[in-house]
C-alpha cells in the first residue's frame, strides 16, 4: 500500500479494527503552559472503537513470569515476553508516575511491516506505561522491546510525556527477516507545541544531541541499504525516507496539525497551501512557539476544530446541510463524472471512540500530579472529565465492560454522548450552542474543583497517602457520574425540545408549549428553488 493510499484510507475512516485508528495528538511543553504542566492530547478515532476508560492496578510478579502479548486492535495472540517483577498502575493512557503516551498511525512504506514481530503499537504503549517512570525511560523501553521481539505494526508516531519533558517518537519496522524497527525521538523545546496526525513529521534531526534527540543506531544506514536515501547523514530526513508526504498526507493529516497550530501560534497562514495539499515543498515545522501560554482548557479547545476560520471550514459548503453541521458521512472521497472529490478530515469527527488531555504536574507527588481529562465520542461535543492518575478504580459509566460497540447500555457514557451528538446532527446550528454551554459549564466547574481538591489531597497525602488515594478516587468517580447524569438530562431536554424538527418552548401554567417551525435558512431555500423550483411552485392562495 502506498503512503498516498494509506492516507486516503485514514481520511475515509475505512480501516477496520484489524488495522489502525486515525488519530490526532498535540504535545505541550512546560514552558508553553500557564501552570508549568506538560500536556499531551489524543483522539482515538475509529468507527468500531468503543469509548471506555482502561484501568490496570499496580502488581508484583514472581521471577520467571511470562507476559502474553495480544494485538491491541484485534485481540490476536502475538507471543510471550518476560514480565517485570513490578508494574505500575495505569489509568487510560497515564500511569501513576505521570508518564503519558498517545499515538497516531502514519503507515509509511508497506514493505517494512513485519507480520512476524511480537510487539504491536498498542502493546508498546501500554507495556511502557506499566514499566516507565519517565518519558526517556519509556522511549528506551519501547526501543528495546522492538529490537528484542520485533515490531509488527506499520509506521507510528508516539507522544510521550512526564512532568518535565515531552517527546515525539516515530518508528517503522524493517520488514520480514529484519527484526526490530528504525526510529527517532525528539524532545519538544520549552515554550513550544508539537503535533502529529497520521503523517510522519520528523524530518532532519541532530545526530549528536542525546539530551534532545534519541534514535536507532541504524536509522540512516538502513535507509541507505534499502535505497531510500543516498545523501549526507546530516541531511537525512526520517519522514522523507520512510513515509514521504503526498497530497493525502497533507490534506487529510497535516491539515489537522496546521489547524491546531493556528489556534496557538502566529504566522501559520503561510502554510495554508501545504495544508491543503497544493505545495508539498512548503512543509510546516515540527513544532511552533506559542503566542501565549496555554491553560488546560485552551488545549481542550485545540481538539475542537473543524477548520473554522480557514478555507477548509466545514460549515461553509453545501455538505454542511441547512444547519451548518460539521460532520460528513463516509466515504470521504467519491467519483463524479470521472473526477474524484473529497470531504475534509477535521480533528473533530463523529467516529471518535475516546479522547483525552493529560496534565503532568511536577510540583505535586506523582499520584496527585497526573490528571487524565477523559472524554468519549466527538471532541466537539464531549466533556473532558478529570481522573487523577493515582486512583484505584474508574467511574462505572466509563468502565470497561459497560456495553460495547454492538451492545447498547443506558448506563454507558459512550452511548449517552452518542445519543446527544447524533440527535444534534439533525438540527446542528440550533442544538450545538446548548450542548457547548453545558459542556463549558461542566469543564470550568471541574477545573475549579480540581484546584480546590488538590489542596485537600496534598495535605492528606503527606500524612496518610492511602486516604489521599481514596479521596482522589472518590473525586474522580463522582466527576464521572456528574458528567454522565448531566448528559443524560441534556439528551432528554434536547429530544423534548427539538423532536420532529420543531422548536418547543414551555409556557408556564399551560399544558402545551409554544411551537415554532423555523424551517431552513434563505440560502438553503434558494438552493432548493434552483434545483426544483418549477416543480415546487405553490399555485394556491395561501400556504399552510
Amino acid at each position: 500500500m502506498t503512503n498516498k493510499n494509506l492516507a486516503t484510507l485514514i481520511a475515509c475512516g475505512v480501516f477496520s479494527i484489524t488495522n489502525v485508528f486515525p488519530c490526532t495528538n498535540f504535545l505541550i511543553s512546560k514552558g508553553a503552559s500557564v501552570d508549568g504542566s506538560t500536556m499531551i492530547t489524543y483522539a482515538a478515532d475509529s468507527h468500531v472503537l468503543y469509548g471506555e476508560l482502561y484501568f490496570t492496578p499496580a502488581k508484583d510478579y514472581p521471577e520467571g513470569t511470562m507476559l502474553d502479548v495480544y494485538e491491541w486492535d484485534t485481540g490476536k495472540f502475538l507471543g510471550r515476553i518476560p514480565q517485570v517483577q513490578h508494574t505500575y498502575s495505569v489509568v487510560g493512557n497515564i500511569n501513576e508516575h505521570q508518564v503519558a503516551i498517545g499515538e497516531t498511525t502514519y503507515g509509511g512504506r508497506q514493505e517494512l511491516q513485519d507480520s512476524t514481530g511480537i510487539m504491536d503499537y498498542g502493546s508498546l504503549m501500554y507495556i511502557a506505561l506499566k514499566r516507565a517512570k519517565t518519558a526517556r525511560e519509556a522511549i528506551t523501553i519501547i526501543g528495546d522491546l522492538m529490537e528484542k521481539y520485533g515490531y509488527c505494526s506499520s509506521g507510528e508516531s508516539f507522544s510521550i510525556s512526564d512532568p518535565h519533558e515531552v517527546w515525539i517518537m516515530e518508528m517503522i519496522g524493517k520488514g520480514v527477516g529484519n527484526k526490530g524497527a528504525v526510529w527517532v525521538a525528539r524532545r519538544v523545546p520549552d515554550g513550544y507545541v508539537c503535533g502529529h496526525a497520521n503523517q510522519a513529521r520528523i524530518t532532519t534531526f541532530p545526530l549528536n544531541d542525546p539530551e534532545n534527540c534519541l534514535y536507532a543506531s541504524d536509522v540512516i544506514s538502513f535507509a541507505r541499504e534499502k535505497g531510500y536515501y543516498n545523501g549526507k547523514d546530516e541531511d537525512f530526513s526520517f519522514s522523507d525516507a520512510y513515509a514521504p508526504v503526498d497530497f493525502g498526507g497533507a490534506r487529510f493529516c497535516e491539515s489537522r496539525v496546521w489547524s491546531g497550530f493556528r489556534k496557538v501560534a502566529d504566522d501559520m497562514d503561510q502554510y495554508e497551501d501545504y495544508a491543503t495539499g497544493h505545495n508539498l515543498k512548503n512543509r510546516m515545522p515540527l513544532w511552533v512557539k506559542v503566542n501565549r501560554k496555554l491553560t488546560v482548557r485552551d488545549v481542550m479547545g485545540m481538539m475542537r476544530d473543524y477548520f473554522q476560520g480557514t478555507v477548509m471550514d466545514m460549515t461553509k459548503d453545501i455538505g454542511a446541510g441547512p444547519f451548518q453541521c460539521i460532520v460528513r458521512w463516509r466515504p470521504m472521497t467519491w467519483d463524479m463524472d470521472g473526477v474524484t472529490y473529497l470531504n475534509e478530515r477535521a480533528i473533530s469527527t463523529q467516529q471518535t471512540g475516546f479522547s483525552f488531555v493529560t496534565q503532568s504536574r511536577s510540583w505535586f507527588p506523582d499520584p496527585v500530579g497526573g490528571i487524565l481529562w477523559f472524554g468519549v465520542d466527538d471532541t466537539y461535543t464531549t466533556v473532558y472529565t478529570p481522573m487523577y492518575c493515582g486512583i484505584t478504580r474508574v467511574p462505572e459509566n466509563f468502565a470497561v465492560g459497560n456495553g460495547s460497540m454492538m451492545v447498547f447500555s443506558d448506563s454507558s457514557a459512550f452511548w449517552i454522548f452518542n445519543q446527544v451528538s447524533n440527535f444534534a446532527y439533525t438540527k446542528y446550528s440550533y442544538m450545538i450552542p446548548e450542548i457547548q454551554t453545558k459542556q463549558q459549564e461542566l469543564e470550568k466547574g471541574f477545573v475549579d474543583a480540581v484546584i480546590k481538591n488538590d489542596e485537600a489531597v496534598l495535605k492528606l497525602y503527606k500524612e496518610k497517602p492511602q486516604e489521599a488515594q481514596a479521596l482522589m478516587t472518590d473525586f474522580s468517580c463522582k466527576a464521572g457520574a456528574k458528567t454522565f447524569n448531566a448528559w443524560k438530562g441534556l439528551y432528554a431536554h434536547l429530544f423534548t425540545k427539538y423532536m420532529d424538527g420543531n422548536v418547543k418552548t414551555p409556557v408556564p401554567g399551560q399544558r402545551n408549549p409554544n411551537v415554532s417551525q423555523p424551517g431552513y435558512n434563505e440560502e438553503w431555500y434558494r438552493m432548493v428553488v434552483e434545483d426544483a423550483g418549477e416543480k415546487l411552485k405553490y399555485q394556491g392562495e395561501s400556504g399552510h
